[in-house]
């Protein structure tokens, strides 16, 4: 593990998904539409003033979004945040990191 960078990737856990489970509306407001399927598959994790998750998601079918979730630090008292969203069919890719998600916002 990088110092301050992400660690590699891992199958998703049922503390991941329960991340996933309350963005999935924040997740479906962005992309304006709601999802029948909303399973984490592989994540990897930042520690920063709290954590980043960068979460592979399936969403029905062959379909795939990356998301990024912050979890703060408990002594914040703030609530699990969706933080960014790929969209993007990424079956075969890996998790986006910021960089990367920054630019594919910016094209889309």
């Amino acid at each position: 593990m990088i110092c301050g960078g992400f660690g590699g990737h891992q199958p998703a856990n049922e503390e991941v998904q329960q991340l996933c489970d309350k963005v999935k509306a924040s997740v479906e407001n962005v992309k304006n539409t709601s999802y029948e399927v909303f399973l984490a598959v592989t994540y990897k994790s930042q520690v920063v003033a709290g954590t980043n998750f960068d979460i592979k998601v399936h969403v029905g079918g062959e379909d795939h979004i990356n998301i990024r979730v912050f979890r703060p630090l408990p002594c914040h008292n703030r609530e699990v945040e969706l933080t960014a969203v790929d969209g993007q069919k990424v079956d075969s890719k890996p998790i986006l990191g910021v960089p990367e998600l920054q630019q594919q916002q910016l094209l889309q």
